[in-house]
């Protein structure tokens, strides 16, 4: 939790107290000899001023008995007036979702991307929307973690004459990812940077934005949460072959190399049966980003520049190197999740799927097992209509309502039930294991 100056605050958990070291703004205390699957009242003290709530530890890695865990993304500011428009987020909608979603017992919740209008040049407008969206989330956020990932609506431009934008420097103090790092509280086992790899211009400087608490996992029970940024470096005017940069969606080879590297270590870890893999943009969009996304209307030519050069991969090879990963070299890997489309649709991938545009001449992936990737943008943004794509038929699900997702793991089993956390109404309840 922040504080609006240096201070020294403490907290009290099963009759302890754990306070800061020295007095900071940013208070980052650990809380240590917990019980698992247990719940806890815990007290924020600072000075005669103190607030109580509680939580319920994580239960233990390999546990195979249920849970239940929500996911959402995309609550930028909506139509409507009022709450849907707080500066910057739709306060309305996720606090309806973070109330659903603990009135359902939900022990954790995913939130990847958009949380935020964004797409500022001012660190200190980005932070305020943070704050709106975090008081939202609070309605769950006090009481259980809330884990958050990047879109393209948290990037903080430095922009240029011609409408040229890139992901604003100096990275360690005002970049996109550093700012998103120093508003949240995420795992920090994700990979470094981009330097180092093949395209890294310079061996000797820092060229490339952290990866810290913007790609990472962890585990609950019996299932692992793999993040990935799929908007780091983002260079938003698009004008990337005049400037360099990182495209919407584009996966960049260190954190693809990553990827690999944590999925084939999540399946040769016995404790774990079931994996997801979330971020921003879908592999295969189905209403209102068919012009990017990981297809660009079929355009394979789009891909990163770095010193104005090309990376070897266009986004559509990029796009089947990571389906690869997640679906023939894995069998626990259970989804995708995305956000960006602000519509709920669940398809399924499959061998039988048209997956290329006309006249693709590369190679085509082979898909060894039906794989299911379900987009959930519908936390509040105005919503977008389904397009008709090569996939189409492949769309089980559809709909344009703000949609909370509730999964329930029961061992080897997984059941979905998806809400619109305004109206109650239930859009679909489907096993998906």
């Amino acid at each position: 939790f922040k504080t609006n100056r240096p201070v020294i605050c403490s907290v009290e958990v099963d009759n302890k107290i754990y306070k800061d070291e020295m007095p900071v703004k940013d208070h980052l205390i650990h809380i240590i000899d917990l019980e698992p699957y247990s719940e806890y009242d815990y007290t924020i003290l600072y000075s005669d001023w103190k607030e109580t709530y509680s939580f319920k530890t994580a239960r233990q890695k390999g546990s195979r008995k249920p849970f239940t865990w929500a996911y959402a993304s995309d609550s930028r500011a909506g139509a409507g007036g009022g709450e849907r428009e707080v500066y910057g987020t739709n306060y309305y909608i996720v606090k309806k979702m973070m109330t659903l979603a603990k009135a359902k017992n939900a022990d954790f919740f995913q939130f990847t991307g958009d949380m935020i209008n964004g797409y500022t040049i001012n660190p200190d407008q980005t932070n305020l929307e943070y704050i709106n969206f975090k008081h939202a989330m609070e309605f769950m956020g006090r009481y259980a973690p809330v884990n958050v990932a990047m879109g393209n609506h948290e990037v903080i431009m430095r922009g240029f004459k011609g409408r040229n934008s890139i992901d604003r420097f100096p990275f360690a103090t005002c970049s996109a990812e550093k700012i998103f790092a120093d508003n949240f509280v995420n795992p920090l086992n994700g990979p470094e940077s981009e330097d180092g790899a093949k395209y890294d211009p310079s061996g000797t400087t820092i060229d490339f934005p952290s990866y810290k608490e913007n790609a990472y996992y962890y585990t609950y029970g019996n299932m692992a949460m793999v993040v990935i940024n799929s908007n780091y470096w983002y260079a938003p005017s698009g004008k990337i072959p005049e400037h360099s940069g990182n495209l919407h969606g584009y996966i960049m080879d260190n954190q693809l190399k990553w990827l690999k590297e944590t999925i084939d270590k999540l399946e040769k870890d016995n404790d774990i049966d079931h994996i997801f893999v979330t971020l921003h943009t879908p592999a295969f969009p189905n209403g209102g980003h068919s012009k990017d996304d990981m297809w660009y209307g079929g355009n394979n030519e789009k891909r990163a520049y770095v010193a104005g050069k090309p990376l070897e991969k266009g986004i559509i090879e990029r796009r089947d190197e990571i389906l690869d990963i997640l679906i023939n070299q894995s069998k626990k890997c259970v989804m995708m999740l995305n956000g960006d489309e602000h519509n709920y649709n669940r398809m399924v991938i499959d061998s039988t799927m048209n997956m290329y545009p006309d006249g693709w001449d590369k190679p085509r992936l082979k898909i060894s097992r039906p794989f299911i990737q379900i987009t959930n943008g519908a936390a509040g943004a105005p919503y977008y209509s389904q397009e008709v794509l090569p996939w189409s038929d492949h769309v089980k699900t559809f709909s344009t309502l703000n949609a909370l997702m509730l999964f329930t793991i029961d061992g080897e089993k997984i059941y979905l039930e998806v809400v619109n956390p305004d109206t109650f109404e239930v859009i679909e309840k489907v096993c998906i294991k």
